[in-house]
């Protein structure tokens, strides 16, 4: 076994990153004032087909500004993914509000639209979409069934940069959408979010939320408390570098994906991520798989058995109705998910970050199928 350690993402910076970060510095711009956050809120927002991006300080900053500037708050009801990231459901408690979580769907892993209609109530405000693992929620049916029931739509597109569906860019969607710029996405600014809309006065509000609601009139007098959520001219300095090669770091993202499903075709006891769905190419933002009841371990134990043979791995998310902080507060008491479940439990995401090599793809299959054999 080769003494290589295999991280589970490592970011590739191999652009105009260090020369943006020096004009930064040279003309001292370092702060949110800097020119850098308008020209890359811009870019991102044309990129993916909207008028508005207000950066933030990363995605679940994006999350939380989101749900309070759309007014959901105490009583209301929220519909989003029991597997998720515990971001979207923190976003929704935090303001008061009810989530209420569906099922996904066992060749996605995205949230199963068709269980939607039936937890709406007359409390439900809004659906939260969240992509996931590189792959798109169905958004047509979803979308006509937010406009059946006047419900507004929260798009997390954190796990979707470059990923279309059905010819529209993911982050286009949602009466509010966000994105992450996390080192494992496909742009990155090392910390970092956006809240992507079309309506002008919602793109108003989030900037004044986003910027402790001072007021234009006299800035320090406040009708309402916001958040110091700024992103910084350093931050988006990188960031508009990166997105300058999103179409090089997809195709990538893509390559490292049919590798894998190259080498690992065919294994006994694995379910392999689809390649694409009737609605979406897998942007690959990761490389998830699933062990099936062949396997006589669960993910966690194929994961400590990977890192023994120094290869990073990371479980799916663990569902949302099974959290205890959530149970605790006496949420979802009777809930029950079978497929997000199984996917909690058997579900592992490989090493996949952009500058992985085709060696350490082959490395990575390799260890896999000795952990699968015992």
């Amino acid at each position: 076994m080769t003494d290589t350690f295999i991280p589970v993402n490592e970011p590739l910076f191999a652009g105009n990153e260090k020369a943006y970060l020096a004009e930064c510095i040279d003309s001292g711009w370092i702060s949110s004032e800097g020119p850098f956050v308008a020209r890359f809120e811009q870019s991102f927002a044309a990129a993916c087909g909207r008028r508005h991006g207000i950066a933030v300080t990363n995605g679940t900053t994006a999350l939380e500004a989101a749900v309070v500037a759309l007014g959901i708050g105490a009583g209301d009801e929220v519909i989003l993914p029991t597997l998720t990231i515990v971001s979207c459901v923190g976003a929704v408690v935090r303001a008061g509000a009810v989530p209420v979580v569906v099922d996904c769907r066992p060749d996605t892993w995205c949230m199963d639209v068709a269980a939607i209609e039936a937890r709406i109530t007359p409390r439900t405000k809004a659906i939260m979409a969240v992509h996931l693992y590189g792959l798109a929620v169905d958004m047509d049916p979803l979308l006509e069934i937010a406009a059946r029931h006047g419900l507004m739509v929260i798009e997390d597109a954190a796990e979707a940069i470059g990923l279309a569906y059905r010819g529209r860019p993911c982050g286009s969607f949602g009466t509010l959408s966000t994105v992450s710029f996390y080192p494992n996405k496909h742009v990155t600014t090392g910390e970092g979010g956006m809240i992507l809309t079309d309506d002008d006065a919602l793109a108003e509000r989030c900037r004044s939320l986003r910027n402790l609601c001072f007021q234009p009139q006299q800035r320090f007098l406040h009708e309402e408390l916001g958040w110091n959520l700024r992103m910084s001219s350093l931050q988006a300095a990188v960031g508009l570098a990166q997105l300058e090669r999103l179409a090089e770091t997809s195709a990538r993202k893509r390559a490292i994906g049919l590798r894998y499903t190259e080498r690992l075709a065919g294994l006994p006891g694995l379910k392999l991520p689809p390649t694409a769905t009737a609605d979406a190419e897998n942007c690959y933002w990761v490389y998830a798989v699933e062990l099936d009841d062949s396997v006589p371990f669960d993910a966690k134990e194929a994961s400590r058995r990977l890192g023994e043979r120094k290869v990073a791995s990371r479980p799916f998310f663990w569902c949302l109705h099974e959290q205890p902080v959530l149970k605790r507060m006496g949420l979802f008491a009777d809930d029950r998910h079978p497929v997000a479940e199984r996917g909690a439990r058997r579900g592992l995401l490989l090493p996949s970050g952009v500058a992985l090599t085709d060696s350490q793809i082959d490395a990575v299959a390799e260890r896999l199928r000795a952990v699968l054999a015992g």
